[in-house]
């Protein structure tokens, strides 16, 4: 694994990838909507040998004070050891956390639901919006895969039927309203080379990385740097307008399903 990675850091300093990919190029996506049938809505995509699992489910809860007339939005994932062999059984670790924290940003900072919406009763009763995560395996960008898995999950979610408060599973009224489309897109940074969609060898190498979340209307709705390596203005420019010309051909992928 160690030589595999040293591999990996040699060929991108000499502008080359393990797999042959340009540093523009993702791996070959699939995208399958409605993939779990007790879900409201759901996905799975994978991004090469990355797979992931999305599932929405729709609850009444109690809104929170400081938002007394908008329904809830939380995010989690989980990191199963089939997954990977550094995955371990138990309550969600930090790279389990910090992924669900990002694709929330991602979500709530686009306004891709709109939760005033979701309010029925204000300071007492409102929809809420779960979204799980689930790790099927992980080969590098699980961020991305994420995002993107709980986008289309989110795009064919319905609202389930209510009867005297009670939600009738399986019956629905009508579907989620989805106001933007965020995509997510991490570029990362070794030396002077920018790409895009790093394997699992080529993550474990990496400087530093940005994530950027975009609307249609190619408005950035979220950031997240990671890693020790600091940036130049001229880096986030290049990093984010890489991110805004992927992202339109990742977009087009949802709108086709």
């Amino acid at each position: 694994m160690k030589k595999m990675r040293s591999y990996a850091l040699e060929l991108i300093q000499k502008g080359k990838r393990v797999d042959g990919r340009k540093f523009d190029e993702y791996r070959e996506i699939k995208i399958e909507p409605n993939a779990i049938n007790t879900a409201e809505g759901s996905a799975f995509v994978s991004m090469g040998e990355t797979k992931v699992f999305a599932g929405v489910k729709m609850e009444v809860s109690t809104p929170f004070a400081d938002t007394p007339d908008e329904g809830t939005l939380m995010v989690n994932a989980e990191f199963t050891p089939l997954a990977s062999p550094d995955f371990e059984a138990g309550p969600p670790g930090e790279e389990a956390v910090e992924l669900a924290r990002v694709v929330d940003r991602g979500i709530r900072e686009s306004e891709s639901i709109d939760l005033k919406k979701l309010c029925m009763t204000p300071k007492e009763k409102v929809w809420g919006v779960c979204v799980d995560i689930h790790i099927i395996n992980h080969q590098g960008n699980l961020l991305d895969c994420s995002a993107l898995a709980s986008l289309v999950a989110l795009l064919n979610t319905k609202m389930p039927k209510l009867e005297e408060d009670a939600i009738v599973r399986g019956e629905f009224s009508g579907k989620l309203q989805i106001e933007h489309k965020p995509i997510n897109v991490n570029v990362c940074k070794i030396g002077d080379n920018l790409f895009l969609d790093p394997t699992f060898e080529e993550e474990e190498v990496i400087e530093s990385k940005l994530a950027v979340a975009v609307r249609e209307d190619d408005k950035i709705c979220a950031l997240q740097k990671q890693g020790s390596c600091s940036f130049t203005m001229k880096d986030v420019e290049d990093m984010v307008d890489l991110a805004m010309s992927k992202s339109k051909e990742l977009r087009k992928m949802v709108r086709e399903n």
